[in-house]
């Protein structure tokens, strides 16, 4: 039997279906496990996730039409909430951002909350679960960044300047199929601070959700890696939200990385959102992107209870489902690790110190 494979994970939002569970205690349920959602401790444990980036997304207080529906095969242009007021992202940001720390201080050294790359590899040795502190929209934060302080200090290193939702620091790309990532415009003046300032923290700059526009502004800017925590290639599903080959050049060029996104509607031709989609579309997306950027280049950035997956892997619990999956197509254990924590840890040594 082959050894298991740590996995170090780009991206998950159980933070908000915790936020958005009140009836009950997020803490336990996370750190007791269950059926609910995709992610929590005990099953992190059983799919061998030894850490990850754990987004803080402020919900909209209008819901998104059902998206599972709506993305069917052929062709969809989903719409989008309208921009979200600063009060309404900063409650629901700074419940998230407690409900991290409450989890890191119940879990009696379970949890680690994370804040270089010398501190990740230090809790994965010790056995403890690895997060990463990462904000997925930055409408929580004023466009003169005194905001910004307040979550660094809190453990923030990571952020998304915009999800699929415009903001005072950028436009996202809609949830459209088949289509361009280049939707509109890119970073404003504040957006192109936000990226300084993100720079000169140690915070990394995620390029997943943003249009095309606004990734060649944080590319002309920044200073850091260019990583894309979870999308994936535009060659293979033409998703406004998936990667051009010049997008992936210029990754790699960088020296930065992308996560490959399990969202089905990311990996299939048709943009289906499909539970019965089998692994092979998975696969189809790492060798492209492999073979575009490198086998140093490209992680997994799962989008756990943020998106629907294929029903083989169901939950964190099932990474070892896709690791023989990957076994069996020829990719051995030195790349598997690669893919698997080495290259996020490597970009987030280069990013955040």
């Amino acid at each position: 039997m082959s050894a298991p494979i740590p996995v170090f994970d780009g991206h998950n939002d159980v933070l908000l279906r915790l936020y958005l569970t009140p009836s009950q205690d997020p803490v336990a349920l996370f750190l007791d496990g269950g059926t609910q959602g995709q992610l929590d401790l005990p099953r992190a444990r059983d799919g061998h996730m030894v850490g990850g980036l754990f987004a803080v997304f402020p919900p909209s207080p209008r819901a998104l039409a059902d998206n599972a529906n709506s993305m069917v095969p052929g062709g969809y242009d989903l719409p989008l909430p309208p921009v979200l007021s600063l009060n309404d992202a900063r409650a629901s940001t700074v419940a998230m951002v407690s409900l991290l720390h409450r989890i890191v201080r119940a879990s009696n050294g379970s949890v680690a909350l994370c804040v270089s790359a010398a501190e990740i590899r230090a809790a994965i040795d010790r056995g403890a679960l690895a997060t990463v502190l990462h904000v997925e929209g930055c409408e929580a934060i004023d466009t003169d960044l005194h905001f910004l302080d307040v979550l660094h200090a809190a453990g923030l290193r990571s952020l998304g300047p915009v999800w699929s939702r415009n903001n005072a620091f950028g436009h996202g790309v809609p949830f459209r199929f088949p289509s361009s990532p280049d939707t509109g415009p890119g970073l404003t003046d504040a957006g192109k601070r936000l990226v300084r300032a993100c720079n000169a923290m140690g915070i990394l700059v995620d390029l997943s959700h943003i249009t095309e526009k606004g990734f060649w502004d944080v590319a002309q800017l920044t200073t850091a890696p260019l990583v894309a925590s979870h999308s994936n290639a535009h060659s293979v599903t033409p998703s406004a939200r998936n990667l051009t080959d010049r997008q992936l050049d210029a990754i790699r060029d960088s020296d930065g990385l992308v996560g490959l996104n399990f969202a089905t509607c990311f990996l299939r031709s048709d943009g289906a959102m499909r539970s019965d989609t089998p692994l092979e579309p998975m696969i189809r997306h790492l060798d492209a992107l492999i073979e575009r950027v490198g086998e140093t280049r490209v992680a997994f950035g799962s989008d756990f209870d943020g998106a629907l997956i294929p029903r083989a892997i169901g939950s964190v619990a099932g990474l070892p489902v896709l690791i023989d999956a990957l076994r069996a197509h020829g990719y051995d254990d030195a790349l598997l690790t690669r893919l698997g924590t080495e290259n996020w840890l490597r970009v987030l040594a280069a990013t955040i110190g």
